[in-house]
């Protein structure tokens, strides 16, 4: 059994789950533009690593901590980020665990994260990128692949075959760019949001995670 808590310190707001055994792993994971971290895929996939052992925190970004309602500011992205790296400190100092820290987030929020493991490495020991959006929907030119290349940290990516943010192949060719280990999952038939209630998102995204990171189950 697996309980989850809510998070109040001023400028990180969220819930953390927690598994019935000492954690193996802890996992940092945060939502897209326009939400929040309580929804549906990111309660699910919190749900789901806490099961199998991992702690997770489910937090809201900078922006959303901000103001309750709204998309993120491109202008104030840099904000978003460094809340993140933030939560990374916190997690590390207040909420350790034995296996290895890891950092996610859907859309936005797995853009932001790679974006800040790229401008700092060894910030996490690996990513897991939920619906990455590679570009705008039907704008394919406008790739958002500048930080890929220095991006050093394993990375999965959890992809569905119908999102109008990416095809399959043009994220098999965004993840190429990478210089670590990356694992695509793909789903036939999923959009963006991923359709955690119609498809083994939480078990198939569980199951690269412990196989890339090399986490071992109790």
């Amino acid at each position: 059994m697996t309980t989850f808590e809510t998070v109040d310190r001023g400028d990180l707001q969220g819930f953390l789950h927690r598994p019935d055994t000492d954690p193996i792993a802890t996992l940092a994971l945060t939502h897209g533009a326009g939400s929040n971290c309580d929804t549906v895929l990111l309660r699910a996939v919190a749900d789901g690593f806490a099961e199998a052992g991992v702690q997770v925190l489910r937090f809201d970004l900078a922006y959303r901590v901000r103001r309750p309602k709204g998309p993120p500011h491109p202008s104030r992205a840099a904000e978003d980020r460094s809340g993140i790296a933030d939560v990374v400190a916190t997690l590390r100092k207040d909420y350790p665990s034995d296996g290895p820290l890891l950092l996610g987030g859907h859309s936005y929020g797995g853009r932001q994260s790679s974006m800040a493991a790229a401008e700092n490495p060894g910030l996490v020991d690996g990513l897991i990128l939920l619906s990455y959006p590679l570009h705008p929907p039907k704008k394919p030119e406008k790739l958002r692949t500048e930080h890929l290349p220095a991006l050093t940290t394993p990375t999965v990516v959890v992809h569905g075959s119908k999102d109008e943010f990416a095809t399959t192949d043009e994220m098999q060719s965004a993840l190429d760019l990478i210089p670590a280990a990356t694992t695509l999952v793909e789903f036939d038939g999923a959009k963006h949001d991923l359709g955690v209630t119609k498809f083994p998102v939480v078990e198939q995204t569980v199951a690269a995670a412990f196989g890339l990171f090399g986490i071992r189950p109790r």
